[in-house]
């Protein structure tokens, strides 16, 4: 009867790996599915904190040629630090003439009109308009967008316009014997206290001096990845903080 039970055993064997094998194909599933959450989770966590690392790079340059211009900032005291929210593009406005897009938090996560948006390279445009759980953005390509800028080599001022091309803004007033160059790097000045200072904005990429005309015409195009980025950064200068603030009481 041993030997019979045996032989019984490994006759069965075969059917109880049949039986088994849903709940180990299951589990299987079940790990591997856990599995690609939790690398999902951090992939967007340190995508987050690769943003938030990359903004600050964006601002050393800036921050250099201030020094340098200014070196009284030396001994004065920390400035305010921006607060930032990381956030993510969800659409694009069809309309070739309207340079908009839609990112996926609302005035629910503290967004409001007139917050600057950032991605890894640059300022991509500010918000315009608030839902809920959505926001519009528009861009500084839009015909209907306009940004204060400074040459970060020079300090010297301007108003960079959209001009419906994604990649070209037309700096305006600036006069024939202003020093600007190709190559030059401009960023946003802060004037106006919608966008904050120094986060780069465009590089210079024609400066035509007519003699005939008055002003020289500059065009550039804008350091921002417009129409590739899809992790952004939504950025509120001190003013727009402390005018929250005020609100809220």
């Amino acid at each position: 009867m041993q030997k019979v039970r045996s032989w019984l055993s490994v006759a069965v064997t075969p059917v109880q790996w049949v039986v088994d094998l849903p709940e180990q194909s299951w589990t299987w599933v079940h790990d591997r599915l856990q599995e690609r959450e939790g690398l999902l989770g951090e992939n967007r966590q340190l995508r987050a904190q690769l943003m938030l690392a990359e903004r600050e790079v964006q601002k050393l340059a800036s921050l250099t040629a201030e020094n340098v211009r200014l070196r009284e900032l030396l001994n004065s005291s920390q400035k305010l630090d921006e607060q930032v929210r990381a956030t993510q593009l969800i659409g694009v406005n069809p309309d070739p003439f309207i340079h908009q897009i839609v990112i996926n938090d609302g005035s629910q996560n503290d967004i409001r009109v007139g917050q600057a948006v950032l991605d890894q390279t640059g300022v991509m445009g500010q918000v315009t308009a608030t839902s809920p759980f959505t926001s519009r953005v528009l861009l500084v390509t839009d015909a209907n967008h306009a940004i204060p800028v400074q040459v970060n080599r020079t300090g010297l001022r301007s108003v960079a316009y959209g001009r419906g091309d994604y990649n070209q803004l037309e700096l305006v007033d600036i006069t024939q014997t202003e020093d600007i160059k190709v190559g030059d790097l401009l960023v946003s000045s802060g004037l106006g206290m919608r966008f904050p200072e120094g986060y780069p904005v465009a590089k210079v990429t024609l400066v035509e001096r007519d003699p005939g005309r008055e002003f020289t015409r500059v065009l550039a195009k804008p350091t921002a990845r417009l129409s590739l980025s899809r992790q952004l950064l939504v950025v509120s200068t001190a003013h727009q903080q402390q005018q929250e603030l005020v609100e809220e009481q």
